[in-house]
This record gives C-alpha cells, structure tokens and sequence, in this order.
C-alpha cells in the first residue's frame, strides 16, 4: 500500500446531498465526516452555516453545490448562491457547468457562467470544483468527439479560474434501453483523460461510481485528489481492517458503476 489512513481519507468529499436528507442527516453525516477525518462534506447551499458549526474545529471543511445538479440556473443566481455560501462559511463550491450551452457549442456562455463563480468564490478564498457530467457526454457535441469535446471543457475551466475539474454530480441519470435511469459516474477513461488535459494546478474530482477502498485507490493512482462519497465508513473501515490484518495491498479496484 503506497497510501496512509490520511492520505485517502483527505481525498474524500463526504456527499450530504440526497433530496430527502432532513437536519438530523445532515447533522449524523457531518459526524461520519469528523469520525473518518474526510477532506470535507459537500452539502446543500441552506446547511453551509450549521454544518460550519457542527464541525467547528475538526479540520474538515464545508463545502457547498451550486446550481445543483443540472446547471440551469443564471449565471447570476450561480454566482450570488456561490457569495451566500461562502459568507456562510464554505471553505468549497462544486458548481455545474450549464450542459444545454455546453452541448449547444456557446463556449463564451459557459466559460463565463464557470469564471463568474470562480471569481466570486475566490474573492473568499473559496475553492471551486467544476462538474462537467460527464454522463451526458457520451455521443459528444457541438461537433466534437466524446473526448474532445471534453477536453474542451478542461481547458476552457482552467482559464476560467476552477480549481478542479470533476467528472459528475451523482445525478446525471440517463434514461436505459429498458426504461430505467441509471448512470456511470466517474470512470477511468474519464479521469485519466482529464488529468491529462489540464495543468499541475488544476485538480481532478471523481464523484459516481466510487463505492469501495480499491475504488478510492484506483482514483487516486489516476491522479484524482478528491472523490465524492457516501461511502466513507465502508472504504475506511476496510482500510483499519485489512491494516490491523497486514493485508493493505490494493486488490485491483473499479470504478465506473454508478451510485455514491
């Protein structure tokens, strides 16, 4: 094993973002956070200021989505949700990319609907994660390939100012032959192709499809710093486990199956 306890831990983005989570999940996933001393917990923009409180002085930030989970909002609403957040303590935003635009080839609207939210939350000393949903990406766009159209998206998102690139929210559901909504989520081919189209100093997220330690360990060995979870007790139960049992050598982990 090339990696500590903290080393994946600190990947981590704790997901606290189902519809149906009322405060009290809320309140127990923040705990789940402070136990496994995650990077941070990516929540709904109205829990940022008690998340902040809950977890006051246990190194793990809050962070918060915006114009969540399809990008639709106005290039407005996305940068005041983004100020809200931040005056209420977001240290993170993970904001969506507006799909339609994208898909529609009007590359000046979406690099300056990301460099709006980038410029605001940096103002406060926020970071900013950039979802392309890449599962909507499939067939391409705008006449571009798959991967080129999401290369496109990297290197517009590095000049706007983002942070990190990120592959998926972990609700870009598609429709399947059968009739059923069901997604991939972050995959290898994605985050390798990723990597390798933006600069040192913009990161790599993986958030869908991550679902065990191998998991976390196969993002990390494609050079993703962070993963969005809600599987965090599972992935570092395992590693105290398989660490007491000196069985910690990764076992050939996948990604790319859906679900957080």
């Amino acid at each position: 094993m090339n990696y500590s306890y903290s080393d994946l831990a600190k990947m981590i983005d704790h997901s606290l973002l189902h519809p149906t989570m009322t405060d009290k999940d809320l309140e127990e996933g923040c705990k789940v956070a402070a136990k496994y001393q995650v990077a941070s917990v990516c929540i709904k923009p109205y829990a940022v200021k008690q998340a902040v409180e809950w977890l006051r002085g246990s190194g793990v930030l809050v962070g918060a989505v915006i114009g969540f989970p399809h990008g639709n909002s106005t290039t407005e609403s996305k940068r005041y949700e983004t100020e809200l957040a931040c005056k209420d303590g977001a240290a993170e935003i993970d904001m969506v990319i507006n799909i339609g635009k994208a898909l529609g080839g009007d590359w000046n609207y979406v690099e300056a609907d990301v460099k709006a939210v980038c410029d605001e939350a940096h103002q406060h000393g926020a970071k900013v994660k950039v979802i392309f949903e890449n599962d909507y990406l499939t067939n391409g766009g705008a006449g571009l390939s798959s991967d080129d159209f999401k290369i496109k998206l990297c290197q517009l998102c590095e000049r706007a100012g983002a942070d990190w690139v990120k592959t998926s929210s972990g609700y870009g559901f598609v429709k399947q032959p059968d009739g059923s909504y069901n997604y991939k989520g972050a995959t290898e081919h994605d985050l390798s192709l990723m990597r390798a189209n933006v600069s040192a100093k913009v990161q790599v997220k993986a958030a869908g499809g991550v679902r065990d330690l191998d998991g976390l360990i196969k993002v990390r060995d494609l050079g993703g710093s962070r993963c969005g979870a809600t599987a965090t007790a599972t992935m570092m139960d395992d590693y105290r486990k398989r660490e007491a049992a000196g069985t910690l050598d990764a076992a050939g982990g996948k990604i790319g199956a859906g679900g957080y």
